[in-house]
């Protein structure tokens, strides 16, 4: 667990969040000796780093304390995390986060049972141009159909603005969240008339953003001094409210069984976001077998798309953005991305190998966790005063699910390429 915490560290510090950076790195020092810390971690305390990584128990237990400042905004915790403008002191914070484990060591514990839900905002812009080359390609309108959707954010994709480096520009001018984006490589298809016909999505475990207490649990999950990360998710989910979105509680296999037909006069488009490696084995090959045997049908009236961001096989710190497109069944590759949709390469269509499946390795949740693991193998007292220092907003109990249980921007909740006995097979999605 201490390597585990420390790579996690240094990992959430080469990706611009310092602050976390240096909590994982005093956590891992503390982890010997303190009690609190050692009850906290302790449904972890028998597995190996790579489970370790898969259960993105560090990203728990920064998501634990990020939802306790939120909550409690004005209390001694909050006071020394970052806010907008202001980057935070992780020495002035380490003291109240010793506090914190003390007096609120049970919420804290409760906090890190439950899988990690996420749903980054950005890789929308990663998305936007597998959806332009599909639209490109059918002629037609696009039937959207999203995996592990988590709270849907990336739903409205079409319904916001992109500024894509120097090449150019996509998205309506008054969309009410702009996304920016580093582009590398040639220009991909701008001028293609895009239209959704329809949208729909499954999780799960979806995300209820009229849910006050599920809303700041996302936000928790986002580093606390990554304030554009914070802005975008905050107006993606008053989007997202406004245009009434709903995501489908259901299983992703059996969803998709049921949807990813090809339909006469519209682009079916199955599409995911750093998904498939959370699924279990048998799930994996059933959804790649259900999109092959729907793609077996496609025509070029009726075709169907199969649309990826995923971790790449070789790095998994960079991320794939994917194409297999029926008729035909051609597997290109159009992009590599940053895993927050920081930066885009474009390769536009790049022939890949035979097999149209991602890889089934277990990547790193919502591209946070580092990337490659290393290869070898409390006490309430207090609780009223902690609390009567900060003002309490959205009180609630979390629902509380299996430790082994993960993470990630899918709500799979499916460790890595492994059922476990400990999880319902099938999870996220």
């Amino acid at each position: 667990m201490i390597d585990v915490l420390k790579w996690q560290g240094a990992a959430c510090a080469a990706m611009g969040s310092p602050f976390s950076g240096a909590l994982l790195e005093r956590a891992a020092a503390a982890l010997p000796d303190q009690p609190t810390f050692q009850t906290a971690f302790a449904p972890w305390e028998d597995r190996g780093r790579r489970e370790l990584f898969d259960d993105a128990v560090p990203l728990r237990w920064l998501g634990a304390l990020h939802d306790l400042a939120l909550e409690y905004s004005e209390g001694p915790l909050a006071e020394a995390y970052p806010r907008a403008g202001r980057p935070g002191d992780p020495d002035r914070a380490w003291p109240r986060v010793a506090e914190a484990m003390e007096i609120e060591g049970r919420r804290i514990a409760d906090f890190m049972r439950h899988e990690p839900q996420t749903n980054e905002v950005q890789r929308s812009a990663v998305l936007l141009p597998g959806f332009i080359t599909i639209a490109a390609a059918a002629g037609l309108p696009l039937r959207t159909l999203e995996l592990g959707a988590s709270a849907g954010l990336n739903q409205l994709w079409d319904q916001r603005h992109y500024r894509l480096g120097e090449v150019g520009e996509w998205g309506p001018a008054d969309a009410p969240l702009r996304l920016d984006v580093d582009w590398r490589g040639p220009r991909p298809p701008l001028g293609a008339p895009v239209r959704v016909a329809s949208r729909a999505a499954c999780d799960r475990k979806p995300v209820a953003l009229s849910d006050p207490i599920q809303r700041r649990r996302l936000k928790a999950y986002v580093w606390p001094d990554q304030d554009d990360r914070l802005r975008r998710l905050e107006a993606a989910i008053a989007q997202t409210l406004a245009a009434g979105i709903t995501v489908e509680t259901e299983d992703a296999v059996v969803w998709a069984r049921r949807q990813a037909r090809s339909t006469p006069g519209v682009g079916t488009v199955v599409f995911h976001s750093v998904f498939f490696g959370y699924m279990p084995a048998g799930s994996q090959t059933a959804l790649v077998d259900g999109l092959v045997e729907a793609g077996a049908a496609a025509s070029a009236a009726a075709p169907l798309a199969w649309l990826r961001m995923e971790p790449g096989k070789d790095n998994p710190a960079s991320m794939e953005l994917r194409l297999t497109y029926w008729p035909g069944g051609e597997d290109r590759l159009l992009a590599t991305a940053h895993p927050h949709g920081a930066w885009i390469e474009w390769m536009g269509g790049q022939v890949a190998a035979p097999d149209p499946a991602p890889s089934a390795h277990a990547s790193a949740p919502d591209g946070e966790a580092l990337l490659t693991a290393p290869k070898s193998a409390s006490d309430r007292r207090g609780r009223d005063g902690w609390r009567a220092r900060g003002r309490r907003r959205n009180r609630a109990a979390p629902t509380s699910s299996a430790p082994g249980r993960r993470a990630g921007p899918d709500p799979t909740g499916e460790a890595a390429d492994r059922p476990r006995p400990h999880l319902r097979p099938g999870r996220r999605g």
